[in-house]
C-alpha cells in the first residue's frame, strides 16, 4: 500500500481593498472567506451576525452598493471596489439612523440578535421607497427571520422610521413601547 499523502492547508492570503461603512480597509485573509467572516474577524464589525450560515435567516445581511445580501454567502473576495455597509455604518454624524431610534422606541428587538439584519434590509427599502405600504414592508424583510418577537413592532418601527425621514411629524411613544 502506498502512504497517503496530505495535503497542507494553504496560507496565502489575498489582500483586498474594501471600502466599509465609507472608509477604505486595507484587510488581508484567505480566499474562501466569506464577507461576514470577515467584518467580524478581521476588521472586528461584530454588528453582523452569524446566523444559519445557509442564507437562510437573514441575520448577517449587510448592504453592497445599497442592496441587501446575505454576508455568509457572499465571499469577500468579489466585494473589493463595491461599497459595503454594516449597522455600524448606518448611524449618521447627528446620531443613530431613524430606523434605528424606532427600532428602540418602539420595542421592536427583545433579544436584539436579528435586529442587525432587519436595520440593513429595511434601509434599503427606504432608500427605494419613500413610503412603502405594510406589503411592501413585509416583503422587504421576508428574508430576515425573528425568533423572539412578533413582527408587528418591526414593521411599525420601519414606518415610523419612514414618516420620519419624510419630515412628518411623528406621535410620543408611552412606556410600553406604543404611539
Amino acid at each position: 500500500m502506498s502512504p497517503v499523502s496530505r495535503k497542507k492547508p494553504s496560507r496565502r492570503k489575498v489582500h483586498v481593498e474594501l471600502r466599509v461603512n465609507g472608509e477604505a480597509q486595507e484587510v488581508a485573509f484567505p480566499p474562501h472567506k466569506t464577507l461576514l467572516e470577515v467584518l467580524r474577524e478581521e476588521l472586528g464589525l461584530t454588528g453582523t451576525k452569524h446566523g444559519c450560515e445557509l442564507g437562510e435567516c437573514g441575520t448577517c445581511t449587510v448592504l453592497i452598493d445599497g442592496e441587501p445580501i446575505l454576508s455568509c454567502l457572499a465571499l469577500a473576495l468579489e466585494c473589493e471596489g463595491r461599497e459595503v455597509t454594516t449597522v455600524e455604518g448606518l448611524a449618521g454624524p447627528d446620531g443613530p439612523h431613524p430606523l434605528q431610534t424606532a427600532f428602540a422606541d418602539l420595542n421592536a428587538a427583545q433579544c436584539g440578535y436579528c435586529t442587525p439584519g432587519f436595520l440593513c434590509a429595511a434601509k434599503a427599502l427606504l432608500d427605494r421607497r419613500k413610503k412603502p405600504t405594510r406589503g411592501e414592508i413585509r416583503e422587504a424583510l421576508s428574508g430576515n427571520l425573528c425568533r423572539c418577537t412578533g413582527y408587528l413592532k418591526i414593521f411599525e418601527a420601519v414606518e415610523r422610521a419612514s414618516a420620519i425621514l419624510r419630515g412628518e411629524e411623528v406621535g410620543p411613544i408611552d412606556g410600553n413601547g406604543r404611539p
